[in-house]
């Protein structure tokens, strides 16, 4: 028998997932009016080759017969709704690399500025770090090749590479007169989707900036490192999920189950009842029953969305910050075969453990905090959200679209953030706000 393997995922960008699970075809026997809509389906499917033969032979110029089959699929997928899509070899490629967070490369976060590549800061530990490249620096050639007119992704793509090759850059940095030129070999590079800093002098604060393989992984290093480094003074954890896009199904169930004793994380559901799974805690509260604060905003999406709702449902973290974006749908991942890319098709829904379907509505957070925007960015930094896009699935009952995304550059600025600090010292943010949750003791919702 035939069998399909597939990979699951859980993100409002493009992105992926290498949980893996495998679907057999069902045997369905047909009756009359299904051979009638199957007979219908074909005729149709003739048409679209009708169609596609005249395209080929009348076309003004010749057309591309794989581009036109690539066409034809995406818009068979776009019309779906706006996360099912087609990627060609090269995307499934890179949304393999975003998955898995580690790759050939330099170790380098970069950004584009006045069409150069501009080093935000070298990832420690990685030939970047070791040769001494700087955050500020400007690359100005790849090889001897100009970074001048190249894409930033194309940029990175060149830096990109088998492990052990090397590669020659230029560099500009200021106060130096003459360009710096360094020969750098590719090393194995892990995307750090889990960063970490003490706020405060006792608040162990963790940012998740996506869903990947390393994720779980990062975040159980930062939660000991940080209890070890505070101790008797660790007032509790902050766990920073605004922006998040989402990423891997799986990563977001573990990671929910770091804070969790048990009950149920998440379920999904697809269009035949027998498709229904669900997720459950493990025994072992990884921070050890320590309140939990969890930050999201308009731009929390998807598996981000997932380990919130879990909390909040669970009692097991007070969340801050401004209604998530309201993607509450699970893609998969299925391969096409040898170099013909991957379909990324839109197959369950998911709930919340108190079976609350999240889709173009969002998680209501308990304590509701706006930051202060500057007026030049008020026009930027508010997220229509799910239900704002073309073709979504749609919810019973109101749908809600924008709510405010914007996080403050500086952290003496970030409301959200001091109001999760205040609750986790003791400070209430409003009258009818409880203490953040611990594990022996839920807080209840604040009013909103």
């Amino acid at each position: 028998m035939m069998r399909k393997t597939s990979v699951i995922l859980l993100s409002a960008a493009t992105g992926a997932a290498l949980t893996l699970f495998v679907t057999q075809p069902r045997s369905v026997l047909m009756g009359s009016s299904a051979r009638a809509a199957t007979s219908d389906t074909y005729r149709q499917l003739n048409l679209f080759g009708d169609v596609f033969e005249r395209v080929r032979s009348d076309y003004v110029e010749k057309p591309d017969d794989s581009k036109l089959v690539e066409s034809a699929i995406s818009g068979m997928l776009a019309g779906l709704d706006p996360h099912s899509s087609y990627m060609d070899a090269k995307s499934f490629r890179d949304m393999q690399v975003q998955t898995r967070g580690e790759f050939g490369g330099l170790g380098i976060e970069v950004t584009m500025e006045d069409g150069l590549i501009k080093v935000v800061s070298p990832i420690d530990d990685t030939p970047a770090s070791k040769a001494g490249i700087m955050a500020n620096d400007i690359i100005t050639t790849l090889d001897d090749e100009q970074v001048q007119g190249l894409t930033l992704n194309q940029a990175v793509e060149k830096m990109r590479g088998p492990v052990n090759t090397k590669i020659r850059l230029k560099i500009i940095r200021k106060g130096q007169d003459n360009p710096i030129e360094v020969t750098l070999v590719r090393d194995n590079i892990r995307v750090r989707s889990v960063r970490a800093r003490v706020e405060q002098d006792d608040i162990a604060y963790i940012r998740i900036t996506t869903f990947n393989e390393q994720t779980t992984e990062g975040l159980k290093r930062e939660v000991n490192n940080l209890s070890n480094q505070l101790g008797d003074k660790l007032k509790g954890f902050i766990i920073d999920l605004r922006n998040n896009p989402g990423g891997l199904l799986e990563e977001a169930v573990t990671v929910s189950d770091a804070f969790l004793e048990r009950g149920e994380i998440v379920s999904t559901r697809g269009r035949n009842a027998e498709e229904t799974q669900r997720r459950a805690a493990h025994t072992g509260d990884l921070t050890k029953g320590k309140p939990v604060i969890v930050l999201i905003n308009g731009g929390s999406a998807s598996a981000s969305e997932i380990v919130a709702g879990a909390l909040q449902d669970h009692k097991r973290a007070t969340l801050v910050g401004t209604r998530s974006f309201g993607k509450g749908s699970v893609q998969t991942i299925i391969p096409l075969g040898s170099g013909n890319g991957a379909l990324r098709l839109t197959t369950a829904r998911y709930y919340t453990p108190s079976g609350k379907s999240i889709q173009a509505k969002g998680i209501v957070p308990d304590i509701e905090v706006l930051q202060d925007v500057p007026d030049e960015l008020k026009a930027r930094t508010d997220t229509k959200g799910e239900a704002s896009l073309r073709g979504h699935l749609k919810n019973d009952g109101d749908e809600k679209t924008g709510s405010q995304s914007y996080v403050p550059p500086d952290a003496k600025d970030d409301k959200a953030l001091k109001t999760a600090a205040d609750l986790l010292h003791g400070i209430k943010a409003t009258a009818s706000t409880s203490p953040p949750a611990t594990a022996d003791k839920p807080a209840a919702k604040a009013a909103n």
